[in-house]
């Protein structure tokens, strides 16, 4: 027993570093995007928002930002959809070899996203979707759909099917039972997988770099060609944004759904 009160402090101290090593370059983003000068510095020299007001301002930014949430909200809008549907052909045994459906929605999470994306470049040259915008989607709902396929099973598998057998014996038929007992309560799974979902479409580079064309962007995609062309304080400053935003709606999110316990 003391032994374990002992190892309370230390794993507590572990746990402490292990965050501190993860958040340091976050902090040293938003930091860097605060810059009065013209160049990267830490700590910066003075402080300033003019960056900022450059990104935002900047047209190229925003077209790149407009095409990354359409990108992400039509990607996560898919992923829901086939998403819950595998899900429940997996937990259901709906389908002859449901582990094999399984093992094949969760492929893209096993496959390096470089591969996926030089792949991906081959077939649509062959098939004429190369640069297309319905190829950039279909791409982006291959690699987010395995997160609302995980969220989803882990909520079904907490799901008593006997709640919508009970609503059939009642009178219901069985799409209208699933939708007014099964699907409210798989409602935090489902915001959990679309959450991390939209994150990955918002966030991809190494798919988005190979399938885009010369007059599309995506926002990582162009903080990702700023950094090779040259690293100024606008960069840091989109990057912050994103950083913003992102644990603005995971803060929400928990909030409403508790959504942690589906992930």
């Amino acid at each position: 027993m003391s032994e374990r009160r002992a190892s309370g402090p230390v794993l507590t101290g572990i746990a402490f570093l292990v965050v501190l090593f993860l958040q340091v370059p976050v902090l040293v983003v938003v930091l860097a995007a605060f810059s009065d000068t013209a160049y990267l510095t830490l700590p910066p020299k003075g402080l300033t928002l003019k960056w900022f007001a450059a990104a935002l301002n900047d047209p190229d930014y925003l077209e790149a930002a407009w095409t990354s949430l359409w990108l992400a909200a039509a990607s996560t809008a898919a992923s829901l959809a086939l998403g819950l549907a595998g899900a429940c052909a997996i937990q259901r045994r709906m389908v002859p070899g449901a582990a094999w459906l399984n093992a094949l929605f969760m492929a893209p999470l096993i496959l390096p996203s470089v591969v996926l994306g030089v792949a991906l470049l081959q077939y649509y040259a062959a098939v004429g979707l190369r640069g297309s915008g319905v190829g950039l989607w279909l791409a982006h709902v291959v690699i987010t759909v395995p997160y609302v396929v995980r969220a989803s099973l882990a909520s079904l598998a907490s799901a008593d099917e006997a709640l919508e057998d009970a609503a059939c014996v009642l009178g219901a038929g069985r799409l209208e039972a699933f939708r007014l007992v099964t699907l409210p309560l798989l409602k935090p799974g489902l915001v959990a997988g679309g959450l991390f979902a939209f994150i990955t479409s918002l966030d991809n580079v190494p798919v988005s770099v190979f399938l885009l064309s010369a007059s599309q962007n995506t926002l990582p995609v162009k903080i990702f060609t700023s950094v090779e062309q040259g690293v100024d304080p606008s960069v840091a400053a989109v990057s912050a944004l994103l950083i913003l935003v992102t644990g603005i709606v995971l803060v929400l999110a928990e909030r409403w759904t508790g959504f942690h316990k589906h992930v």
